[in-house]
């Protein structure tokens, strides 16, 4: 497992270079890259929000084998995991009217005190204690995935007056260095957890400082910003109608429900499963995320002119992906005839799926969900998600420790034939639906059918 982990890594790694570098010659230079006072305006909300990302990726890898080194069961730690995705969805729920009371500015200040407290509590081996800690990660996740962006889209539009289109192109960019980061973040763990012997506690230390710098810049070099508040339940009420009116509303929350649970599972469930087998667990992370960033760069060649795929047929694709991996799983872990390598090979191919998933759901979600409405579908699309994430690791634990894992993944893999259900009714529904469609080159024809 060691040779192979390297090894996946240098060929993912080289596969990504090779991509990322067709496609940076093949596309022109926008205005914006050209407008000095934007690029800097983008320096300073990078400089902040890549350092909080660093810090939230540095801890990815060690989570479970640190709860492993203090001795706890399995079952024990999937509690942990509950209260961590309980305390997500809880405080997600409640996220955007937070920050828009507190502010943007504090709320991102509060994410680095809350985060830094909670990497402070993994030095504590009382389970009480560790409990806490994953309540305050729950808390500091809500924030870093609404404050930071709302932060810059106020920032952009209302106080620098720059045109609304170059938006996307700075999340763009922030997703293509979050995958890099999140690769640079695994060999960083692995060097302070196994290289240099600190142990699996070391990567949670490590994140303070780059939490408590990306507080400090935020406190100094970024002005604050509110916005108006929208009531919690006339969120929750309007994004409530729109699920329910819509049919493709309906299944695409459906889809997002069932894939998104078994990520969670998967996401708890590949510590235990390689662990055993010596996979430096730093090195199989930052495999994990170069696979992920090479599904991202496939979507991004898939939906550009010479291809021209559509995300339904992406999503439709990461759906399957999934289903097989799933399947193979069901045999490589069975009882006495673990196979690690071909594991490892699966867990790749879900993280593969996962790159493609994620901006074809993104597109379909910006098309379908009414922008007024989005904070309140999407909050209803979590409840489920989480609260079926949250089962399957109760349930996990309940049968015997060495079938209870390939039983989670045959439990997964019927999970995801729904999901794959789903995705065909989503595809006959919106199958004729033009909106749903990147736009074609200029000159050529819109093809009615997705």
């Amino acid at each position: 497992m060691l040779v192979t982990a390297y090894f996946a890594l240098a060929l993912l790694l080289a596969a990504c270079l090779g991509l990322e570098l067709s496609g940076c010659r093949a596309k022109p230079l926008s205005r914006a890259c050209c407008n000095p006072s934007f690029l800097r305006f983008q320096l300073d909300f990078y400089q902040v929000y890549f350092l909080a990302l660093a810090a939230d990726w540095l801890q990815a890898p060690y989570l479970y084998k640190l709860y492993q080194h203090y001795h706890f069961l399995e079952g024990q730690i999937a509690i942990l995991y509950v209260c961590g995705l309980a305390s997500t969805v809880l405080f997600g729920l409640v996220a955007s009217s937070l920050v828009d009371w507190l502010g943007r500015k504090k709320s991102c200040v509060l994410f680095s005190l809350t985060y830094s407290l909670c990497c402070m509590t993994k030095l504590s081996q009382d389970y009480f204690v560790l409990l806490v800690g994953r309540a305050l990660g729950g808390l500091s996740t809500a924030l870093l995935f609404s404050a930071f962006e709302s932060w810059y889209i106020h920032e952009h539009v209302a106080r620098h007056d720059f045109p609304p289109e170059w938006i996307p192109a700075t999340f763009a960019r922030a997703a293509f260095w979050n995958h890099a980061l999140a690769v640079a973040a695994g060999v960083a763990a692995e060097v302070v957890a196994s290289w240099l012997g600190l142990g699996p506690v070391a990567p949670f230390v490590a994140a303070i400082p780059l939490l408590a710098l990306a507080g400090i810049l935020a406190l100094c070099n970024w002005g604050e910003n509110y916005d108006r508040q929208r009531a919690f339940l006339r969120t929750c009420g309007g994004g409530l109608r729109c699920l329910l009116s819509d049919r493709r509303v309906l299944l695409l929350g459906t889809i997002q429900a069932l894939f998104e649970s078994v990520v969670f599972i998967f996401i708890f469930l590949w510590t235990p499963v390689l662990d055993p087998h010596g996979a430096p667990l730093g090195i199989v992370f930052s495999s994990f995320m170069s696979a992920s960033l090479l599904g991202s760069s496939l979507y991004r060649i898939a939906t550009s002119k010479r291809y021209h795929l559509q995300p339904m047929h992406l999503l439709s694709l990461a759906v399957l992906i999934v289903v097989f991996s799933l399947f193979m799983l069901t045999f490589s872990t069975s009882p006495g005839q673990e196979s690690p390598v071909e594991s490892f090979v699966a867990f790749l191919l879900i993280e593969l799926a996962c790159g493609l998933y994620f901006p074809s759901m993104s597109f379909l979600r910006r098309k379908v969900i009414p922008e007024m409405e989005q904070a309140g579908v999407l909050n209803w699309f979590r409840v489920p998600l989480h609260l079926l994430a949250c089962l399957g690791l109760l349930v996990l634990h309940d049968s015997d420790r060495k079938t209870g894992t390939r039983n989670m993944f045959s439990i997964c893999s019927a999970v995801m034939v729904m999901a794959l259900l789903a995705v065909v009714g989503l595809f006959t529904v919106v199958r004729h639906d033009a909106e749903l469609r990147v736009p074609p080159p200029a000159g050529e024809p819109c093809a009615p059918e997705l």
